[in-house]
């Protein structure tokens, strides 16, 4: 299996794409290849290793590109003009069948371009729709569209439930996965027309298509447990994504500041110490990796574009699974049907 990785892709590139890479290369069957300034690559891993990267893995290699995509760059002027930037280059890869998944921390609207016009959507599928994995109660959420369209209609938000169901089912072996819209209110009167509308065609076509809709969930309730995925355009979804970030942020910070306070804090410290890490690992966002574009003929998964070194060590583990599982392949038997 081959990983494809624009290196030069995200906010802290490409120091965490290499480190990252590095990190997460024993941990995986697969070679990385790295696609992007082959020059600047191979001057990193001097100044980072003190060695060739061939020195240090055997299954990490370099193609070279020599533009790069920038977070300010308009997706389908950059996708259509940047022919030789890395994300271009690592899609191309994708479609000739040299590289298994590809995985970007660049340009979102970009690469959701790119993963349309260079990959191509899934014959019955409108619009590919990011789904990032979330922590939840003894469990976890899949959240989708956490970011790429930013303006849907009803029938985008059904085909997301449907890829959620189908996703989970496949992937995780979550026989009836819990599919719940992410509104203001539970009920069913609540929301814009957009959420009221979806609410409707998801009710009137949730047994047809298999989809186990549970009705409106409130963003208190999401991380409950009892919900396995949550339904939303990419606006809203990506301002509920970024709000529990930094709610985890903000818990782990407290915990620290509680328990440095005094001697008798730290002594309690040692005590809880055990349960404290795991609660820090749980609520730790990087530690659930990049999120999958759904909806594309390829696998493709898009990395926070502030991923540090350990995100991208998780997401490179996060996409080997994610062929391995044949998630794609599924995806297009189930939407062929």
């Amino acid at each position: 299996m081959k990983i494809i990785l624009d290196a030069m892709g995200g906010d802290n590139a490409p120091d965490a794409t290499i480190k990252g890479t590095v990190k997460a290369i024993n941990k995986v069957k697969s070679d990385v290849i790295l696609v992007g300034q082959e020059e600047v690559i191979r001057s990193k891993f001097k100044e980072f290793y003190g060695k060739e990267v061939e020195e240090i893995s055997n299954r990490i290699k370099i193609v070279n590109a020599t533009e790069t995509i920038e977070m300010e760059d308009i997706p389908t002027q950059a996708i259509k003009h940047k022919k030789d930037s890395s994300m271009v280059v690592g899609f191309n890869m994708l479609k000739q069948d040299e590289g298994d998944v590809f995985i970007s921390a660049g340009n979102s609207g970009a690469l959701l371009t790119g993963a349309t016009l260079l990959v191509g959507r899934i014959k019955g599928i409108d619009r590919p729709a990011l789904a990032g994995i979330l922590p939840a109660y003894k469990s976890q959420l899949l959240l989708i569209d956490s970011g790429s369209n930013t303006n849907c209609k009803p029938i985008n938000l059904l085909q997301f439930a449907q890829m959620a169901t189908i996703y989970l089912r496949n992937t995780f072996g979550i026989e009836k996965p819990a599919i719940g819209l992410l509104n203001i209110g539970t009920e069913e009167t609540k929301g814009n027309e957009l959420v009221k509308e979806s609410y409707k065609l998801l009710k009137e076509k949730s047994e047809e298509l298999n989809i186990n809709f549970i009705g409106n969930v409130e963003g208190r309730d999401a991380f409950s447990g009892k919900v396995d995925a949550i339904v939303s355009d990419g606006f809203t979804g990506n301002v509920l994504l970024k709000t529990a970030e930094g709610i985890g942020k903000l818990v782990k910070k407290n915990l620290k500041d509680s328990f440095t306070k005094s001697i008798f804090t730290k002594l309690s410290y040692l005590v809880a110490k055990s349960s404290i890490s795991n609660l820090s690992k749980s609520m730790d966002y990087k530690t659930y990796g990049g999120a999958l574009f759904l909806g594309v003929k390829k696998p493709v998964v898009k990395a926070h574009g502030s991923s540090d070194e350990r995100l991208f060590e998780y997401t490179i583990i996060q996409a080997e699974k994610f062929v391995e599982n044949k998630a794609v392949p599924k995806m297009i038997e189930e939407f062929e049907k």
